[in-house]
């Protein structure tokens, strides 16, 4: 089913003939994943567990183990990421404190890789 498109921190798109876009399938779980990631949990009053805050580990001591961790245990909550084969989890930290994040998962529905590729924090 199509939801409206909308990538976190960005503006809602218009489609070419003016309505609101729309994304499904894989666009759609990977603007999933990446909302669930950069929300801070409790941000959804509805929701407080809901998301895993990797803006907190902007600029603190480095601890991979547990940002991947973070990463892993809230990819897994959302429906359109496989369980198996597991998720690789790519982590660099950048000069300043920012961190790059790079994800690749098995889509549920349709088997195929998908790549999630961002930073959190100033470059």
């Amino acid at each position: 089913m199509a939801d409206v498109s909308h990538l976190y921190g960005g503006d809602l798109t218009v489609a070419p003939g003016g309505d609101l876009a729309t994304v499904d399938a894989t666009a759609l779980g990977q603007q999933r994943v990446l909302r669930r990631l950069l929300t801070n949990p409790g941000d959804y009053l509805w929701n407080p567990s809901y998301g895993a805050g990797l803006g907190q580990f902007v600029g603190q001591t480095a601890n991979l183990g547990r940002i991947r961790s973070v990463i892993r245990g809230q990819i897994f909550q959302e429906a359109t990421v496989a369980r198996t084969p597991e998720p690789t989890i790519d982590i660099a930290l950048e000069a300043g404190g920012a961190i790059t994040v790079g994800i690749a998962y098995a889509d549920a529905a349709s088997g195929t890789t998908q790549t999630l590729t961002f930073t959190v924090g100033a470059v």
